[in-house]
């Protein structure tokens, strides 16, 4: 379990990398980075619905472009659709502020706000094509004072990253372009154009996670009605489903900071799913690209990270948390008091306090205590605690014990061996009793020696 293949030695290398050069650039490692593709307008409502979402949770995340792209059509341009949108934010962005630090102001995002490429497909690729938003994917990247990577998040198609990716291997100097293409994530939802084929066999070493298990986690349309749709006035804007509710969402929810993300490691898991760390062979897009007459095979075989074994059930796992995590956002969007709403408890597990993993160094046979007994509450509400082993991300294949699964104060029993060695991964769930409740986490990363 605990042999990996050049490929996937080579994925955590980077990963280790990345964080290790954002902690000395002196910025905050625990918000990502974000642009958002999305051909919102179009005729089914979800990228409303999932913008709508990805806003009363943008203090967790730090938005630094909104696109409006193709799929696989040509369209017209719809940047009046999402500024529509933010419009709305902005009436709600006072009462957001008093809840929580973070969140973007409204003239932050309108200037955000461009279109991408004019033509679907690879067909809207190359030279005299730049549009503006391939120019700001490349101004965001090209940031030398951010070191952090830039996660492009695709509800529609990848042709106005395949521009700045095109263009910055014609005319930017080699090192300048290791530097741009390193910096880039993407996380695609079903693949909705042959871009993301050409740019996934172009650029191998990118990290492209292709999720085509999007739906299923949802909440369904009567707990829509009744805990967002119901509240003036942004909820009220939420529009109904036509086919699947949010099917884009997880490629936001992946990214929040809530010390159970961790977007560097596809295989660890979390509220967008979990990924497989070994890459997979032409998964395929959208039957609409083929249909539009495109072939993704056309570029040849292309790589990506697609999802684990778990499927769909990697999301639902955290559900309830995220559905009450919304419908609290929403009230926060609704009222100025702050004591009219609900707030999220924060994790303190042995004196750690941010939303990055805490890795220990243990030995096989050790006990180990986890105390989480000075975590708080803002408001002051009673905490519940869940301990428990993450199975999924975990490389050690030894029996792991827990005392105190549901108590402040967790003791790991870990097995005495003389051949397993590996990691074992405990998520803390803290939860309040507000309503609706609240959680939070933190993920122990035990680094088990023999």
């Amino acid at each position: 379990a605990l042999y990996f293949s050049l490929n996937e030695r080579a994925v955590i290398l980077l990963c280790f990398l990345v964080m290790l050069t954002s902690s000395i650039s002196g910025k905050a490692t625990d918000k990502s980075r974000v642009i958002v593709m999305t051909d919102l307008g179009g005729y089914d409502p979800d990228d409303t619905q999932s913008l709508i979402h990805l806003l009363v949770t943008s203090d967790r995340i730090d938005i630094e472009g909104i696109i409006s792209t193709q799929a696989w059509l040509d369209d017209p341009e719809r940047t009046d659709s999402i500024k529509r949108v933010i419009d709305k934010y902005a009436e709600i962005y006072p009462n957001l502020a008093h809840h929580s630090a973070g969140f973007p102001t409204p003239a932050r995002l309108d200037s955000i706000i461009v279109r991408g490429q004019s033509k679907a497909h690879m067909s809207g690729v190359g030279k005299q094509m730049d549009s503006e938003g391939s120019e700001l994917i490349l101004r965001t990247v090209s940031n030398p004072s951010d070191n952090r990577p830039v996660w492009i998040i695709a509800w529609g198609g990848m042709n106005t990253l395949a521009q700045a990716l095109w263009k910055a291997s014609q005319f930017s100097g080699h090192e300048e372009f290791i530097r741009i293409k390193n910096k880039i994530r993407v996380y695609d939802i079903l693949g909705q154009d042959d871009a993301g084929a050409w740019i996934a066999a172009n650029f191998p070493d990118i990290i492209y996670i292709r999720n085509k298990d999007v739906y299923g986690w949802a909440p369904d349309d009567n707990w829509i009605s009744r805990h967002i749709q119901s509240v003036n006035p942004f909820g009220t804007i939420y529009p109904d489903r036509r086919w699947a509710t949010e099917g884009d969402s997880p490629s936001f929810m992946y990214l929040l900071s809530n010390g159970l993300n961790v977007p560097e490691r596809p295989d660890f898991g979390g509220w967008g799913g979990r990924f497989s760390l070994k890459k997979t062979k032409n998964i395929p897009g959208m039957d609409f690209i083929m249909q539009s007459g495109k072939d993704e095979m056309a570029y040849g075989d292309y790589l990506m990270f697609g999802s684990s074994q778990e499927g769909v059930d990697a999301i639902n796992r955290w559900k309830q948390e995220i559905y009450n995590d919304f419908a609290a956002r929403i009230i926060w969007s609704a009222t100025d008091c702050y004591s009219d709403a609900n707030h999220h408890p924060k994790t303190n597990v042995n004196g750690h306090k941010d939303n990055s993993p805490l890795y220990m160094k243990v030995k096989a046979g050790d006990s180990i205590r986890l105390d989480a007994s000075s975590s708080t509450d803002p408001d002051k509400d009673k905490i519940s605690f869940r301990w428990q082993v993450y199975d999924e991300p975990g490389t050690y294949r030894g029996s792991v014990t827990l005392n105190g699964a549901d108590s402040p104060k967790c003791t790991v029993n870990i097995p005495r061996s003389t051949h397993d060695k590996g990691n074992i991964h405990i998520v803390l769930t803290i939860t309040d009793s507000g309503m609706p409740a609240l959680s939070d986490y933190c993920r122990v990363i035990l680094n088990v020696q023999p």
